[in-house]
């Protein structure tokens, strides 16, 4: 049997082999941004962890962290500054009532620095939109350690 006449009875094994090729290099592309936004998610997890602990937190889950807020800080990093999420967060900082009940209080200054923490680890580029509001706030040591 000839090589020429082997290719020719064969083209099938050679179409089969090139779209095997084709897939597998599909998938190696797909898990590998998979795998470089996990290390980069788990980087960043670690970082924020790190960061609670200097600040006298107890080192939270990094898993949670990673789900939570992956690679971009998710909604956290979703224009900081803006009027409705400046509204929800100086509602956090209150007495913890509801309705009528709800008033402000003087915040813990590590409490409220944590949000700051996060920007400064996924968002950078957002905390100095937000900087100046965490600045004019009141805050003080209000909760033990």
């Amino acid at each position: 049997m000839s090589p020429t006449r082997f290719a020719s009875e064969h083209r099938w094994l050679y179409a089969g082999a090139l779209v095997l090729l084709v897939v597998l290099a599909v998938v190696g592309v797909i898990q590998y941004g998979k795998v470089k936004t996990g290390t980069e998610a788990a980087e960043k997890a670690g970082e924020l962890a790190d960061a609670a602990v200097a600040a006298g937190y107890p080192r939270p889950d990094t898993g949670t962290i990673e789900r939570t807020l992956g690679t971009d800080g998710g909604n956290v990093c979703d224009d900081p500054a803006g009027a409705l999420k400046s509204a929800l967060w100086k509602t956090n900082v209150s007495n913890g009532a509801a309705f009528v009940g709800q008033r402000p209080v003087i915040g813990d200054k590590r409490a409220i620095h944590a949000e700051a923490t996060i920007l400064k680890v996924y968002c950078p580029d957002e905390l100095h939109r937000i900087q100046d509001r965490i600045d004019d706030l009141r805050t003080d040591t209000t909760v033990r350690r």
